[in-house]
């Protein structure tokens, strides 16, 4: 009789205890999966209204026009952004971060789109080898254009050493800019490393790799739409992780267009960047629009894709 009475006066029951925790686990697990649902139910609503945008014929027709008024008229924004913007300082964290990877970030997430879009539709190994083979042609067209851009300013360029003004230097000529004298036997990276300048013939390559990336990714995800409704005739689902990628892809494409925004308003070059972004059309142009609508070419992203059969 004193352990039971000593357990009861302690506040400690066993049996009781367990069955509260069973309790307590099992609704956790119901709100788990009701969490879960819900947020399934978000994705699933997220990315059909994307995929509805991305893939209209409105959207895929004026996108690179949208584009290009952008990087045309982009620079007059710098008359109303203000000096002291977190965006107006170079080492912000988007630049840093992004802006000297933007193709190796586009890369994985449009890589690993394609990837889960062919496994979702169970396509061969080798129509996913052909449309993976794109981002290889775009990679190393830009590579190209990198180092021909580089040699053009470098083959263009003279390297010049800032000049600080006499103290004795009365009247306005004190107040203007620096003079600079011209160093002709540099090359640009000796140039630079000596803490001079470099002035010739310049293409901005951010502007060009960024317009590019917009256009790819465009480009890449307006298909989704077409893989939902097949997965809808086949009454099949595309998966949690196709969408998760398509989603991140969409995130993608909104932070390049956030960061070409800043690019033209807050560092504003002319015409360097009109260049750069004339450059980028162009590229995206031949390929997408030319050479991938040739039988000899990796295809368009919807080619040999869809149907309506279940694949044998």
């Amino acid at each position: 009789m004193g352990a039971p009475t000593e357990n009861s006066s302690n506040g400690f029951s066993p049996e009781i205890t367990l069955g509260k925790l069973r309790k307590m686990a099992a609704q956790v697990i119901l709100l788990g999966k009701f969490l879960l649902r819900l947020l399934d139910a978000a994705l699933v609503f997220v990315t059909n209204s994307l995929a509805g945008i991305l893939g209209s014929s409105s959207m895929r027709r004026h996108f690179h026009l949208m584009l290009s008024a952008l990087v045309l008229f982009g620079p007059l924004l710098n008359f109303w952004v203000s000096k002291y913007s977190i965006f107006s300082n170079g080492n912000h964290f988007l630049y840093r971060k992004f802006l000297k990877s933007t193709w190796g970030w586009t890369c994985v997430f449009s890589g690993s789109f394609i990837l889960l879009l062919s496994i979702s539709a169970r396509h061969p190994p080798s129509l996913l080898l052909r449309h993976l083979s794109r981002m290889g042609v775009v990679g190393l067209l830009w590579w190209c254009c990198r180092r021909l851009l580089t040699l053009l300013e470098d083959a263009s360029g003279t390297c010049y050493e800032p000049v600080t003004p006499s103290q004795d230097i009365q009247g306005p000529a004190s107040s203007v800019q620096p003079l600079l004298l011209l160093h002709e036997e540099q090359t640009r990276a000796s140039c630079l490393s000596a803490n001079m300048v470099w002035r010739g013939h310049e293409v901005s390559q951010d502007v060009l790799v960024v317009s590019l990336c917009c256009l790819l990714l465009v480009e890449e995800m307006s298909v989704f739409g077409l893989h939902l409704a097949q997965a809808k005739a086949l009454q099949r689902s595309p998966g949690a992780p196709l969408r998760f990628i398509f989603l991140l892809c969409v995130l993608l494409l909104a932070v390049w267009m956030l960061l070409l925004v800043c690019l033209l308003a807050y560092f504003p070059k002319f015409p360097s960047q009109h260049l750069g972004g004339a450059l980028g059309y162009l590229v995206w142009r031949g390929l997408y629009q030319g050479w991938f609508r040739l039988k000899a070419s990796p295809g368009l992203p919807a080619e040999g894709r869809f149907t309506t059969e279940e694949p044998q």
